[in-house]
């Protein structure tokens, strides 16, 4: 069982910085790789970016490429998504999510455990 937490989301104008986290619970944690998705209002959820249960292997959407940098501390039972020059089409609630496989960590559908959310707003 794993329990997450996300934080660090705000208000921030375009061109800005954030950082989220993802705090887990849960002996398990670092048998998960975590991923990052995201739902923008009258949007489907999307796919943002996923890390390796040990965090040798990153993978990003297209959109957020260049500008996106995911991380984690298994220490810490935490993942990190840096986010800098923000635009406002990246305002939306981030969610972040663990799953077991890696390789199919870009469908929401693969993930078992779920945060609750956290809202990020960019203005322009």
């Amino acid at each position: 069982q794993v329990q997450l937490v996300e934080s660090g989301g705000g208000l921030v104008q375009a061109g800005g910085s954030l950082r989220l986290s993802c705090a887990a619970s849960g002996r398990t944690f670092s048998s998960y790789a975590v991923g990052w998705f995201r739902q923008a209002p009258g949007k489907e959820r999307e796919f943002v970016s996923i890390v390796s249960y040990s965090g040798g292997s990153t993978y990003y959407a297209d959109s957020v490429k260049g500008r996106f940098t995911i991380s984690r501390d298994n220490a810490k039972k935490t993942v990190y998504l840096q986010m800098n020059s923000l635009k406002p089409e990246d305002t939306a609630v981030y969610w972040c999510a663990a799953c077991v496989d890696y390789g199919l960590g870009m469908n929401a559908g693969e993930y078992d455990y779920w945060g609750q959310g956290t809202q990020v707003t960019v203005s322009s």
